[in-house]
Order: C-alpha cells, then sequence, then structure tokens
C-alpha cells in the first residue's frame, strides 16, 4: 500500500502548506490514528488524520481564486477575528489566503486549498513579482521614485531592488518580489511620505482587472496555466 508524508498529504488536503505541517507536527497538534504523530510521519489512505481535532479529508478539487480585498478586511483564518477574509468569502471548500494584504490596504489576493502553491509564489527567493497602485500624502519627484527603486532601510535590512514609476502628483507604481511587513508603507514613511491608499492590482500573471471590492472569480485555465509554468523551477 502506498504511503505518503503527513506533510505533503496535509498540502495536498489543502489543509496547510508543508512548511506549515511540520510546524503543526513539531507542536503536537497532529494524530494519526488517534495517536500524536511526528514530523516525518507516513500514512496510507487508511489513516485517520486529526489537526488540533479537526478530521483532515482529501479533496480532489483544485481551487485557486482571486479576490478583490476591500479595505477593512484582515488576511487570516482565524475565527476569532471578527473581519476574517475567509468568513467574509465562505466559500464552500475550505481555503486560505496565498500572503496577506494589511488591514488598511486593498486590491487583488489569492486563495488556495493547495498547500504548496503558497510558498511558491510568496517565497522572496523565487522572485516572483506583486504589483502596486500606490497614493501618498505629498508630491513625489524623481529623487523619491530612485530611493524606492534602490531599497529603502527598514526592519534592520535594506529593501531589494524593485520597480516604480510616478504615475501621478502624489501616485506610483510599484513592483516588488519580496513581501516584509508593510513594506511599501514603511519604505515611504522612512522617506518622509505617508501611504493614503494602496492597491494591489497584480500577481505574477494574475490581474485585478475589472474586478469588483467585495468579489471573487475563479482563475481562468490560461492563467493556470501560464501560471504553473512561472511556478515550474520555484522553490516551497
Amino acid at each position: 500500500m502506498e504511503q505518503l508524508r503527513l506533510n505533503k498529504y496535509l498540502s495536498d488536503c489543502g489543509f496547510c502548506s508543508r512548511r506549515k505541517a511540520d510546524e503543526y507536527l513539531e507542536d503536537g497538534c497532529v494524530k494519526v490514528n488517534g495517536k500524536v504523530a511526528a514530523v516525518g510521519t507516513k500514512i496510507s489512505d487508511k489513516d485517520v488524520v486529526e489537526v488540533n481535532g479537526e478530521k483532515v479529508i482529501k479533496k480532489s478539487e483544485k481551487v485557486l481564486i482571486a479576490f478583490n480585498k476591500p479595505k477593512g478586511l484582515v488576511c487570516t483564518t482565524a475565527k476569532n477575528e471578527k473581519n476574517n477574509i475567509i468568513d467574509y468569502i465562505n466559500y464552500p471548500i475550505r481555503i486560505y489566503p496565498i500572503g496577506r494584504l494589511d488591514k488598511d490596504s486593498q486590491g487583488l489576493i489569492l486563495l488556495t486549498n493547495e498547500g504548496d502553491l503558497v510558498n511558491k509564489i510568496m517565497r522572496s527567493r523565487n522572485n516572483h513579482e506583486k504589483e502596486y497602485i500606490v497614493k501618498v500624502d505629498k508630491v513625489i519627484d524623481q529623487r523619491f521614485i530612485d530611493q524606492m527603486k534602490k531599497g529603502v532601510e527598514i526592519l534592520g535590512t535594506v529593501t531589494k531592488p524593485c520597480k516604480a514609476y510616478q504615475t501621478g502628483p502624489k501616485e506610483f507604481d510599484v513592483i516588488l518580489t519580496q513581501g516584509l511587513n508593510r513594506q511599501i508603507r514603511r519604505m515611504c514613511e522612512e522617506l518622509g511620505y505617508k501611504v493614503t491608499s494602496l492597491t494591489r492590482i497584480r500577481i505574477m500573471n494574475i490581474k485585478l482587472g475589472d474586478l469588483q471590492p467585495g468579489k471573487i472569480r475563479k482563475i481562468t485555465k490560461k492563467e493556470m496555466e501560464e501560471l504553473r509554468m512561472m511556478l515550474e523551477d520555484s522553490d516551497y
């Protein structure tokens, strides 16, 4: 009988990424047939798996959706958060966000039940692009744009070089390949500006387009094929 590593099983089920599965295992949160499982455990189709008391069932349907997150929603699966993104969408299959947008930001976020997609898309070393339209409180100039492109010191490090160009007196477009906590807001603050509006309009080949705030759409077959080609050499 074929056996599968437990972390891959949890990922294939859409419960979480392999990395998160290992964290659950290390914390003793996973049981197989009623017994606490260890990292590296292998299982068969007949085994019963539970995480924090919740039975995990493998689902055959793979889901990847695009969502235009409005301001005020929190990108978390935690049920104790009143304005969490999962309850808002109320999708019939268990899904979770790929990365996050902070509460005050809006725009494109992807949600999936494919665990490995999360790390492949989000890991900084894979250099996958995420594009944003940003508005600030004061008029910007080329010096500001050049500094954004070069890198800004925040959180004890210098941000990776990025693409940026001005689109209005107080507006610019920026394309990042990393995702530090509140990165764009912190970069602007370091340069003496305050973000008044931040909208993500693209993740890799997936664009926000005319998707209205609070609405979802399934990724098209063409988009999915392009995305998988772009992720072929990515680490998870």
